[in-house]
């Protein structure tokens, strides 16, 4: 890799690699194309991805299918109301054999880690997340563990309004470079879903024997410098900056999105481009992977909330307005 920017070869090569990653996905979990791609833009650029649906809709195949395609650690926490923060991280043990205490790693000690039904736990649960999302690290008894690159959390979350769930605190939210919103296939993939699923099949259990390793860990590594090299015009970082900025006093807005937001946008951007095969970031890039990273950094007023509106419209007028770069 070049130290500055990339060169031709290297664009093509980077796509390349989140195109196949794409398509072993896609082997598995049908009629999800968008949620995928948008999956593998976030692991690009080293964030983490939160994926919003109802149940059954294939958010734990897509996390699985993606650790077997760069044989990577996959791990599963089952979020429930009774869940602690030690059965995330890991806590020390008495070793009745060495008479003294050892460390038992939780499950984030992987490369991929899928918190099924992240709102089903309460907030001091939720919380245990943050410092391995945001450090790369986890803390138990005052020790300090590193946690080994690539690391992406995963979370599902169920709508809010069902029982049974909490709703995610800000300082949770802010941390997650996408929330991804899975919806129900159209009636075709939904039919070879069916066939695929249960032909010479027992019970529901999730295959995913049909998906290749296509990346070493070590690849999506040098994929994820490749992403962090891709040129950014300063142009279109000023258009990223006024999108986010709009968000703050937009009407029908309350709270808009910090600059936090202005860091994921571009970052989710640059792997945009990566997988476009673009050697620069475009504002095409931009407006593609605008709605994932600023719908859960926004809040409407109550008054929209009350009308039935939905965020997604409000942020597709808000870009819209925004004037883009023309050169």
């Amino acid at each position: 890799m070049s130290t500055d920017t990339l060169s031709d070869i290297e664009v093509q090569q980077a796509a390349e690699q989140a195109g196949r990653l794409i398509e072993q996905a896609q082997r598995v979990v049908v009629g999800q194309d968008d949620v995928i791609r948008q999956t593998v833009v976030a692991m690009i650029a080293g964030g983490h991805v939160l994926i919003e649906g109802l149940p059954g809709l294939g958010k734990t195949l897509l996390a699985r299918s993606i650790a077997e395609a760069v044989g990577g650690v996959f791990s599963r926490v089952q979020f429930t109301s009774d869940l602690m923060p030690a059965d995330i991280s890991g806590h020390a043990m008495f070793d009745l054999k060495e008479e003294s205490f050892r460390i038992r790693r939780g499950p984030v000690f992987c490369n991929f880690l899928l918190g099924d039904e992240i709102n089903r736990a309460p907030a001091k649960t939720q919380a245990a997340l943050l410092e391995a999302m945001q450090e790369q690290q986890v803390t138990i008894e005052g020790k300090s563990f590193e946690l080994k690159p690539p690391f992406l959390v995963m979370a599902t979350q169920n709508p809010i309004e069902q029982d049974g769930t909490y709703p995610l605190p800000q300082a949770q939210l802010d941390r997650f470079l996408l929330n991804i919103l899975i919806n129900y296939p159209d009636l075709d993939d939904e039919v070879r879903l069916v066939n695929e699923v249960t032909t010479s099949a027992i019970g529901d259990r999730l295959n995913v024997s049909s998906v290749e390793q296509v990346l070493t860990l070590q690849e999506v590594h040098a994929l994820q410098q490749a992403a962090a090299k891709v040129h950014v015009d300063q142009a279109v970082t000023d258009y990223v900056v006024r999108i986010v900025r709009s968000t703050r006093d937009w009407m029908g807005i309350e709270l808009g999105a910090g600059p936090r937001g202005s860091i994921a946008l571009l970052r989710a951007a640059r792997a945009q481009a990566v997988c476009q095969g673009n050697p620069f970031v475009t504002p095409d890039d931009v407006k593609r992977i605008a709605l994932p990273v600023l719908r859960h950094r926004v809040q409407l007023s109550a008054a929209l909330e009350i009308e039935g509106r939905r965020v997604d419209d409000v942020l597709l007028g808000l870009i819209d307005a925004v004037d883009a770069p023309r050169n």
